[in-house]
C-alpha cells in the first residue's frame, strides 16, 4: 500500500507543479494583453513607457516651442496661474515630476524671488534672459552650486527637485538653468513616477503639469506622490480635461500623447 501512496503523492506534485506554471503563463499573457491609451490608439501597457521616452527624446530640444506653438502661448499663462495657486513661501520643499525642462521649477523659483521683493512681475520666463539673469544674480543664487551651501548662508531655503524619466529632456532643462544663471535652489533627477527612488515624507508640494497623462498607471503615480509627500503636502497636477468645444478638442488632441 506504501508503493501507491507514493505514486499518487507524486503524481499530485507533479499536476500541482503543472498547474502552477500555466496559471503563472496565463497571468503574463494576461499582464502583456492588458492595453492603455497612447495618442490614439490603444497598446499594450508594457509597450507605453518605451514609446512615450522615444517621443520625449526626440522632440526634447524643440518641445518649448512646440507648446508655444500649438497652445498660442497659452501654456505659459495656465503654468502662471499653476504656480499661483500653490503659493509656495522661501522654505518650500518642491517635488516637479514630469518637468524636464524646467517651466515649473523655474516659475516656482522667480516666484519666491518676487516675493521676497515684494513684486508681482509675470511669472513667465522670458525668451531674453538678461532679465532673469539678473533677478537671480540679485538674490545671490548663483553664489554656490548646491542648496547646502544656500541654506548655511540662509540666502534660499527652499529647493526644487525636477524629476523626469527622459534624460534629454532634463539635458535641455539644465541647460536653461545655466543659461538663466542658476546654480543653485534646484537639482535634476532622473526617475520613473510611477517608482520614485525617494525616501518618504520629502517634499512639502509635489507638481505634475501635462505629465500624468503619459504615465502607465496613474494610481501608482498617485501613491507615490502621497508616499514623498510630508504631512500635509500638497499635490498639484495640470492637466486637460475634456473639451466640449469641436474645434478646441482639435487643438488639444494635437498636442496629447
Amino acid at each position: 500500500m506504501a508503493a501507491p501512496m507514493k505514486v499518487r503523492r507524486l503524481l499530485c506534485a507533479r499536476k500541482f507543479n503543472t498547474f502552477c506554471r500555466f496559471m503563472h503563463s496565463k497571468q503574463q499573457n494576461e499582464s502583456q494583453q492588458k492595453e492603455t491609451h497612447f495618442g490614439f490608439q490603444n497598446i499594450p501597457e508594457n509597450e507605453k513607457e518605451d514609446k512615450v521616452y522615444e517621443v520625449f527624446k526626440n522632440v526634447a530640444s524643440s518641445y518649448d516651442l512646440m507648446n508655444d506653438a500649438m497652445s498660442a502661448g497659452v501654456h505659459r499663462l495656465w503654468k502662471d496661474h499653476f504656480i499661483r495657486r500653490l503659493g509656495p513661501t522661501s522654505g518650500t520643499k518642491l517635488l516637479d515630476v514630469a518637468g524636464g525642462t524646467g517651466d515649473i521649477a523655474f516659475r516656482f523659483l522667480k516666484y519666491i524671488d518676487n516675493l521676497n521683493k515684494n513684486e508681482s512681475d509675470d511669472l513667465s520666463v522670458p525668451n531674453h534672459i538678461d532679465g532673469f539673469q539678473l533677478h537671480q544674480e540679485d538674490q545671490d543664487l548663483s553664489s554656490s552650486s548646491s542648496s547646502s551651501s544656500d541654506e548655511e548662508d540662509n540666502h534660499v531655503t527652499h529647493h526644487v527637485t525636477v524629476c523626469d524619466i527622459n534624460q534629454e529632456m532634463l539635458d535641455v532643462g539644465r541647460q536653461k538653468a545655466e543659461s538663466y544663471g542658476i546654480c543653485s535652489g534646484m537639482s535634476w533627477l532622473k526617475g520613473n513616477a510611477e517608482c520614485l527612488q525617494l525616501e518618504d515624507n520629502q517634499f512639502d508640494a509635489y507638481t505634475i503639469a501635462f505629465g500624468i497623462r503619459n504615465c502607465t498607471h496613474v494610481d501608482k503615480v498617485v501613491e507615490e506622490a502621497y508616499r514623498v509627500l510630508k504631512p500635509g503636502g500638497r499635490f498639484m497636477c495640470l492637466e486637460f480635461s475634456e473639451v466640449k468645444n469641436p474645434l478646441l478638442r482639435r487643438l488639444v488632441d494635437r498636442q496629447s500623447v
